[in-house]
């Protein structure tokens, strides 16, 4: 069942789409899941604290829509498509640790209605990976 999971993780991460400034997105039909990648949760360190958008808002591509605070630094999340926010992870509220155990998973962040297209500027998995390793180097 191990095997099956990687390769479950594999096929969704090929999926995602990411941001320079370290945000990925999952993309299901109009509603798009928004989140920070795992290498920004490492440069973070322990997230103590988010401050989320409201169930509503209306988004620009690049528009800063909250707060991630670590016992390191504080940073702005950008939301990396336009559209109107549907659902925000609630449960990081209570535990903004799942930003750091589980990026990719229960710690998503918010969900969109997508507004028009994707950005063309959105990276792959391997471009990403470019990035990530060019801000380490």
């Amino acid at each position: 069942m191990t095997g099956r999971r990687n390769s479950e993780d594999k096929e969704l991460s090929n999926q995602r789409r990411y941001t320079k400034t370290h945000e990925w997105i999952a993309v299901d039909g109009k509603t798009v899941t928004v989140g920070i990648t795992d290498f920004a949760q490492a440069q973070l360190g322990d997230v103590v604290f988010l401050e989320l958008p409201s169930p509503g808002r209306k988004l620009a591509a690049r528009e800063s829509f909250g707060v991630v605070e670590s016992v390191k630094a504080a940073s702005d999340l950008y939301s990396p498509v336009a559209g109107r926010v549907t659902a925000v992870n609630d449960k990081l509220t209570a535990k903004p640790e799942l930003i750091n155990s589980d990026p990719y998973g229960d710690g998503w962040i918010m969900k969109v209605e997508l507004a028009g297209d994707l950005p063309a500027d959105l990276l792959d998995e391997a471009g990403y990976k470019t990035v990530t390793e060019a801000s380490a180097g």
